[in-house]
C-alpha cells in the first residue's frame, strides 16, 4: 500500500476541474477509490480550499465538495508542534511548511505529491508531480 501526502494545489485543481491538472488528479483519486493508495492531507488544506473554491463555486457547492473529499482522504492534524516546526523552517512558503510537517507526523508516509516541488525542496520524503506519481504508483 502506498501512503501519499497530497498538496492543496492538487486538491483545488481536482475540485475545480482545472485542466490539464485535474485529469491527473482524477487518476490519483481513482487509485485511492480502488484501494491502491491512501491519500493524506493536512487539516489546513480545508480552510485554504474553502477560501479559494468558494470564490469560484459559492459556499453551498464548496461545502458539498469538501464533504465528498473527506471520503477519499485521511486528514492529518495541525498540532502545536507542526506550527512550531513550520515557523522555524527555512522554507519561505509557510503554508507548504505546515503541510510538510503535517505529512511527516505519519511515519508511514512515502511521498509528497504536488504541482510545485519548490515548496518542498528540503523534504526528507520524495516529492513528485502528479504525472510522476501516476507513473510510479499505478
Amino acid at each position: 500500500m502506498k501512503y501519499l501526502f497530497v498538496d492543496t494545489n492538487i486538491l483545488i485543481d481536482f475540485l475545480t476541474n482545472r485542466k490539464p491538472y485535474s485529469i491527473y488528479a482524477a487518476e490519483l483519486f481513482e487509485l485511492a477509490l480502488q484501494g491502491e493508495i491512501y491519500l493524506y492531507i493536512s487539516a489546513i488544506s480545508y480552510n485554504n480550499i474553502y477560501y479559494i473554491v468558494k470564490k469560484i463555486l459559492g459556499h453551498t457547492e464548496t461545502m458539498l465538495l469538501l464533504n465528498k473529499l473527506a471520503k477519499f482522504v485521511i486528514i492529518l492534524d495541525v498540532t502545536q508542534k507542526v506550527i512550531t516546526d513550520a515557523l522555524h523552517s527555512e522554507n519561505p512558503d509557510f503554508e507548504d511548511s505546515i503541510q510538510y510537517f503535517s505529512a511527516i507526523t505519519n511515519l508511514k508516509m512515502e511521498a509528497i505529491i504536488t504541482r510545485e516541488k519548490k515548496g518542498f525542496k528540503n523534504s526528507k520524503l520524495p516529492v513528485y508531480t502528479l504525472e510522476e506519481a501516476i507513473i510510479l504508483f499505478s
